[in-house]
């Protein structure tokens, strides 16, 4: 199904379509601030099972990352971490950053593996920012291209339809995405490092 939904205008309806599919363990296409991704209901081992499937990955050695809309439920997933990590997320998020934190012990549990760190996300679009606050928890995520070669990052959600629309449940059109990822910001040890540049800039 593609699903056209207006950033500016955002219809009750089509959320609604969405959430529900959601909470039914389907999976998403769906925009960021930077490329188009796989999402699906944090919440739903049906949805993470699906996103690794098409990935092409087993799930034990999968590393989604998880989006969110605010800072607030970020405990729940990561051990506490000192406040110059604080500022440097409050800084930079929401943003086309990916922060890696330390995991708790739920986290495992949730991607049914051994991760030991957690990769965190709060798109500055205002879609998947009312999906997550609609569904009360965040979203699996994972880019849509298999490597790391950020040119090749498809940008037309019409063609992302013709692709994938046979095995996601819903594809939704926000119009043109980008080509450039995340930038990928490890704060799981001592020293902060950037372990992909991408389309954010740090500052700290």
């Amino acid at each position: 199904m593609l699903i056209k939904l207006y950033p500016d205008n955002l219809s009750p309806r089509h959320l609604t379509t969405i959430y529900e599919c959601l909470m039914d363990g389907g999976v998403i296409i769906y925009p960021t601030d930077t490329v188009y991704s796989f999402g699906g209901n944090s919440a739903s081992m049906k949805a993470l099972d699906k996103i690794a499937k098409l990935k092409g990955i087993k799930k034990e050695k999968a590393n989604f990352s998880l989006i969110f809309n605010d800072l607030t439920l970020l405990s729940h997933y990561s051990k506490p971490f000192d406040k110059a990590i604080f500022k440097l997320l409050k800084k930079h998020l929401p943003g086309p950053f990916t922060f890696i934190l330390e995991a708790n012990s739920q986290v495992p549990k949730l991607f049914q593996n051994k991760k030991k760190s957690i990769g965190i996300r709060i798109p500055e679009h205002p879609i998947p920012a009312e999906i997550v606050r609609l569904l009360g928890n965040p979203m699996f995520s994972a880019s849509i291209h298999a490597d790391d070669r950020i040119i090749e990052f498809e940008t037309d959600p019409e063609i992302l339809h013709d692709e994938w629309g046979d095995m996601v449940d819903i594809v939704i059109d926000a119009g043109f995405g980008g080509n450039i990822a995340s930038t990928v910001v490890d704060c799981s040890s001592d020293e902060i490092e950037i372990i992909r540049q991408g389309k954010g800039e740090l500052d700290y």
